[in-house]
């Protein structure tokens, strides 16, 4: 599976942005797609993630309430709306994605199979 994320940039506090991440390849037919973020001189931690093809998502705390993560199913792709950004969100973005058989939860970036190349995010205060 390839991936392609695009969308980031540099915004000030309170502003928005929207991610996008397209997969191609040999795609699943049930799998994960989900947003990762890496700051400077920190791990890579998650931020949410969509089950496909049944849509339910999955969101980190620090994010819940102004992120917003959807996509198509058919055309393998994910969004990521960014709402109320904050500095603290500034950070590479990453999309993932990982087979799975089931509906669960996958917050931990070992639990992934194929990653894009990440997209950069500065939130400015």
């Amino acid at each position: 599976v390839q991936l392609q994320a695009y969308g980031g940039g540099l915004v000030q506090a309170g502003g928005s942005l929207r991610l996008s991440c397209a997969a191609s390849g040999r795609i699943y037919s049930m799998y994960v797609m989900g947003w990762f973020r890496q700051a400077p001189g920190k791990e890579r931690e998650f931020v949410a993630h969509i089950n496909w093809p049944d849509g339910e998502t999955v969101y980190s705390d620090s994010v819940k309430g102004r992120f917003t993560i959807s996509g198509d199913y058919a055309k393998n792709t994910v969004h990521l709306q960014m709402n109320s950004l904050k500095p603290s969100d500034t950070g590479v973005y990453y999309c993932a994605v990982r087979k799975t058989s089931y509906v669960g939860r996958w917050l931990d970036p070992r639990d992934y199979d194929s990653w894009g190349q990440g997209t950069l995010v500065t939130v400015s205060s």
